[in-house]
């Protein structure tokens, strides 16, 4: 009876720990220490699940994930990868965001090429290098992502495309080199409706999703 009662204290505090570690993120805390390009290789950021058998239509299981439309897409991309799972998608999709923003805003090269293709990856690049030639440094926060929808679906050729809108509210301050307020507020967030295109080739092994275009809603 000691025993079990000692284990069960063990795992409630091991999965404490872990929540601590892996707990979701608020937008407050601070900005995490750089990974090393070999362990960032290991991550997967939008990586689909093996769906057990039985597991019913995943698209109907996804209710307010998949906009009006979208769901013809969506089944042809399960029927081709049986391993995508739009609720996974769709919480790894808002992670890509917030990492894919706060790479740039630092200006974190090296992020943004693995996170992005080179098309995207050039882009963001080129307003990097624009912004540091003003010697502006952004000191943007993202407050909340109000929503994360896919739009749009396709399979061509073995490559896989999913679009999704992203409702976000950012606070945004650009500061000069001296660290003073150019433009912005930290104190007023503003609303943004993105959409963002996500790829990957599901004939190959790597299973990582690179953001590929990015637009206005």
């Amino acid at each position: 009876m000691y025993v079990i009662v000692i284990l069960a204290m063990i795992a409630g505090f091991l999965a404490l720990r872990l929540y601590s570690v892996l707990g979701k993120r608020t937008g407050h805390e601070q900005e995490p220490a750089l990974r090393p390009a070999e362990d960032r290789a290991k991550v997967t950021v939008l990586q689909p699940r093996p769906m057990a058998d039985g597991s019913g239509d995943s698209v109907r299981l996804a209710e307010g994930l998949i906009a009006p439309g979208a769901e013809n897409g969506v089944r042809a991309l399960i029927a081709a990868d049986r391993s995508f799972d739009v609720p996974q998608f769709v919480d790894g999709a808002k992670s890509a965001y917030r990492m894919v923003l706060e790479a740039f805003w630092r200006g974190d090269r090296d992020e943004l090429a693995w996170l992005c293709d080179e098309d995207v990856r050039a882009s963001f690049e080129s307003a990097i290098t624009a912004r540091e030639a003003e010697g502006h440094v952004l000191d943007n926060r993202l407050v909340r992502i109000e929503k994360a929808q896919i739009v749009e679906a396709s399979v061509n050729g073995g490559v896989a495309q999913v679009a999704l809108r992203f409702e976000a509210d950012i606070a945004a301050v650009t500061r000069d080199q001296d660290g003073n307020v150019v433009a912005g507020s930290m104190t007023d967030a503003v609303g943004t409706n993105d959409i963002w295109t996500f790829t990957r080739d599901i004939r190959s092994a790597d299973p990582n999703w690179k953001l590929s275009e990015t637009d206005e809603a």
